[in-house]
């Protein structure tokens, strides 16, 4: 039986299921020359090349929405929340 080609690509998308090494791990979160998302070093697609500035303001990003979301704030909004949510509520359509 024919070898199953380790690496490549299938309908655009990379992938790559040689065994990782540290070596191949750190050159591949870590491109300068190349854009804001490069090949995973082990698995299907994409990952963020953490040499772009582009990533970090887009982890930023991600983290400010996870904080928001999770009631980071201590502020007052979270108990106008729940006075709104009090009880039933009846609607009526004509």
């Amino acid at each position: 039986m024919a070898d199953k080609p380790k690496q490549g690509e299938i309908l655009g998308i990379p992938y790559n299921f040689e065994r990782p090494s540290i070596g191949r791990l750190l050159s591949s979160y870590w491109q300068p020359g190349k854009g804001m998302l490069v090949k995973k070093p082990f698995g299907i697609g994409y990952t963020l090349n953490l040499a772009s500035w582009r990533s970090w303001v887009a982890l930023a990003v991600v983290g400010a929405l996870l904080w928001q979301e999770r009631g980071g704030s201590d502020g007052d909004s979270g108990e106008e929340a729940d006075e709104d949510e009090e009880g039933p509520v009846e609607v009526i359509v004509d």
